[in-house]
């Protein structure tokens, strides 16, 4: 076969992988999106379960959630730094969000070796602000807060 004798210009050949080529690069994006979003699940299950302790009254639960451990009866002296009383004050229904009925997880936003949660509580208008440790999942009270409030921020959180 030489040069003249090439074979014809097969069209739907080209379109396939045309088509191909487009659908991969889509994909591709797609899952960079989803691995994006996902980035701080972990961190948001977390607090999810936290919330989700509080709104059903359960203090103990919730109390082990906040310091990732779910024996924490057995060691209490090891939470001498913020006991389970203070945790009560803070979190009960004397504290200062009182009696949790609902909460929404707003967004979350990673920051060097935790994640800042933020938190709608009862529809208030002001938010909770938690900070989640990577490394151990233990929860504690964020010194920063985020806004979750801009454009961007349902293709970022």
């Amino acid at each position: 076969m030489t040069l003249l004798d090439a074979q014809q210009y097969d069209e739907s050949r080209d379109r396939r992988r045309r088509g191909i080529i487009i659908s991969a690069i889509i994909a591709g994006l797609f899952l960079l999106w989803v691995g994006f979003h996902l980035r701080n699940y972990p961190e948001r299950h977390a607090a999810n379960k936290f919330f989700s302790a509080l709104e059903r009254s359960d203090l103990e639960t919730a109390f082990g959630v906040w310091n990732n451990d779910a024996d924490w009866k057995r060691h209490p002296d090891k939470f001498s730094k913020y006991s389970y009383a203070e945790f009560g004050q803070d979190w009960g229904p004397s504290g200062e969000w009182g009696i949790i009925k609902s909460y929404a997880i707003d967004c979350s936003y990673a920051s060097g070796s935790g994640v800042i949660v933020q938190t709608t509580i009862n529809g208030r208008s002001k938010h909770a602000y938690l900070w989640v440790d990577k490394s151990d999942k233990t929860l504690h009270f964020s010194p920063d807060e985020i806004d979750c409030g801009n454009w961007w921020g349902w293709m970022t959180e």
